[in-house]
């Protein structure tokens, strides 16, 4: 189970470090991956457009441009490739153990999505929701995190997901720009 899990989390690792929501060749590389945490918990509520899921893993991560991302294995055994993600930007901290994310588009991948480089390319639904995690980044202990979204056609989206009490595992992936930083989680 615990190999399972770390498993999972790689690879989780893996597909947010690597993130690239390419439609097309044309269009300009998305902002590269500045920070990336990935969790150790469960996940109480996981529904995707009325389907009711599990979860394998889960990751938080920011790239260099501020848009925050809560990235979700789901355990679904007709698909070892489904993932979903709750993204936005202009991300908050009115307490110092609450971060609001505002959610304007779900990330979707599948196995039957379009590949790019062996890896399904996101479906990007905009959608409108928000986020909250509970806890704090900077000492790597989160709570529960809660997001609940709609997209465009209607379709709910809801996380609710409980930490064991492990501390997070969290990578500096790459330093910021110059300039005044995104608010983060992290901070």
């Amino acid at each position: 189970m615990k190999m399972r899990l770390l498993g999972s989390a790689c690879t989780i690792a893996i597909l947010a470090a690597s993130f690239v929501a390419r439609a097309e060749e044309s269009k300009p590389p998305e902002p590269v991956t500045i920070v990336l945490a990935v969790m150790s918990g469960k996940c109480t509520i996981l529904k995707v457009a009325g389907r009711d899921f599990g979860c394998r893993a889960m990751a938080f991560f920011q790239t260099e441009e501020g848009r925050a991302n809560f990235v979700i294995a789901l355990d679904d055994p007709a698909d070892n490739s489904h993932i979903i993600t709750f993204s936005g930007d202009n991300g908050r901290r009115p307490q110092d153990n609450l971060y609001e994310l505002p959610i304007d588009r779900m990330l979707l991948k599948s196995k039957d999505r379009p590949k790019v480089d062996g890896l399904p390319v996101a479906e990007i639904e905009l959608s409108a929701g928000m986020c909250k995690q509970v806890g704090n980044f900077a000492t790597r202990l989160v709570s529960s995190v809660s997001c609940s979204a709609t997209d465009k056609n209607g379709q709910k989206y809801d996380l609710q997901y409980e930490s064991d009490g492990s501390p997070m595992e969290v990578r500096r992936v790459r330093q910021t720009k110059t300039g005044r930083p995104a608010v983060s989680p992290f901070d």
